[in-house]
């Protein structure tokens, strides 16, 4: 590899030319102003290596995350605990480094491990099939309800208010050209309300898209949603699920979803600052040859032996494009990879005692705060690990005391719901010792 040369002014002339475009600037046009650098970075001119590395060093220390705070903030991506064997074996050169699994001759090993996720994943959402994994949760959501625009008639998906906003978003996006719009069921307090899902209401629906938990923590009924959807023809239901709460709550399949998606991230994956992670799909077999991405299977070789291959493989790069199922190309192998080694390490009894401790440990945290005068917990609902506080003034004020005193509150709400200005998001997972508990209600009381 060479080493980088700057382009010319007469080689970028050239490129813009080449596109059909002026500047640089009409090529960003769509990028916000207000996220734009405006003239030149801050760094001075003629610094030596070392002070260069210097400079980076002392602008990286600026960065604070769960590892220096105590992180009450979930959302979507959690503070977990990750297994020092998780890193460990991961990281070993047979996995860091494998080849992609298209050539099975030789990637037996990275085969077997995306076929030990499907069967975990399947056996999770208690459906028949997964796949090797998706982008992340959102993508996953969105390819979930383009496979229903496929398999059933009609112009709309009907989603809960509480679905996660920044997947929402994902999902309009990738239904734009579709021709199916989103529209939002009404809430109920903090959970949604199904009871309007009659024969009429679901006419010209693809599918009934709910989270559970949702995005407020809250447990949605989700057996109702499934029974108003039996029957042939009906819209498709997807559950977009925390794949940890499976271990106490009732899944997918039990309910009724056809399909299910989530995110790995929850099943010891770091927060990496947002990512990256892995999107979670499962559904009944009867939508193998309509599902995203690719499915690992196993065999028998000439000699006997078990083989692994890629059994389904409906994509761009594989089948013509009018053909092809998703154009997402690829799947989170080492993010899979992490959360199968996780899964493994815990088992079923293990994963349930941490379910069922985190469990314990938010029912008790919200006891302790409902007796704080001035605090409130809005909604009366169950909830898995995560609820709403109710602060007497702006959380995003409130999250700066907590910030002084090493503590992430939560995530506030009023930058998805800007009528939630003193609602906090509040997330216990198995990090949040009893002290950090502590010093949440402590800062809680003298604000």
């Amino acid at each position: 590899m060479t080493a980088f040369v700057q382009h010319s002014p007469e080689d970028r002339a050239r490129m813009l030319a080449g596109i059909g475009v002026a500047s640089f600037d009409d090529i960003v046009a769509d990028v916000p102003a207000s996220i734009r650098v405006k003239g030149g970075l801050p760094i001075p001119e003629g610094l030596s290596e070392p002070e260069t590395l210097a400079r980076m060093s002392r602008l990286a220390r600026r960065n604070v995350g769960g590892a220096e705070l105590a992180c009450f903030a979930g959302g979507g991506t959690y503070d977990v605990c990750v297994p020092a064997a998780t890193k460990a074996i991961a990281s070993r050169p047979e996995f860091a480094t494998a080849y992609t699994p298209y050539q099975a001759e030789v990637s037996q090993g990275t085969l077997q491990t995306i076929y030990e996720f499907q069967t975990i994943v399947t056996r999770l959402t208690d459906l028949d099939l997964a796949n090797a994994s998706m982008y992340d949760a959102a993508t996953a959501l969105a390819e979930a309800v383009l496979l229903a625009q496929s398999a059933r008639p009609g112009d709309r998906v009907l989603v809960s208010p509480y679905l996660h906003p920044n997947h929402r978003r994902v999902l309009d996006t990738l239904l734009e050209p579709t021709g199916v719009t989103a529209v939002e069921l009404p809430a109920r307090g903090a959970r949604t309300d199904v009871s309007g899902l009659r024969p009429d209401t679901l006419e010209g629906a693809v599918a009934v898209v709910m989270q559970q938990p949702n995005w407020l923590g809250a447990l949605e009924d989700m057996r109702l949603v499934g029974a108003a959807l039996e029957g042939d023809g009906k819209p498709l239901f997807v559950a977009s699920i925390d794949l940890s709460s499976l271990a106490l709550l009732e899944p997918p399949g039990g309910y009724g979803a056809d399909i299910a998606v989530g995110d790995a991230q929850s099943l010891g994956v770091p927060m990496s600052y947002g990512g990256p992670s892995a999107g979670v799909f499962a559904a009944k077999s009867e939508f193998l040859r309509r599902m995203p991405g690719r499915i690992a299977g196993l065999g028998r070789d000439a000699r006997g032996q078990r083989a692994f291959t890629l059994a389904f493989q409906t994509r761009e790069q594989h089948i013509r494009r009018a053909r092809a199922t998703s154009n997402i190309c690829t799947n989170q192998g080492l993010i899979a990879l992490r959360a199968t080694i996780y899964l493994s390490l815990l088992g079923k009894s293990g994963l349930k005692g941490l379910a069922r401790a985190n469990l314990e440990r938010t029912e008790a945290m919200k006891r302790e705060i409902r007796e704080i005068p001035g605090l409130e917990i809005p909604y009366d609902a169950p909830t898995f690990n995560e609820f709403v506080v109710r602060f007497p003034r702006s959380a995003e004020q409130v999250a700066e005391s907590f910030q002084s005193m090493g503590v992430i509150p939560g995530l506030a709400l009023r930058r998805y719901f800007p009528e939630r200005e003193r609602d906090l998001l509040v997330c216990v997972t198995e990090l949040n010792s009893d002290r950090a508990i502590d010093t949440w209600l402590n800062v809680a009381r003298g604000l």
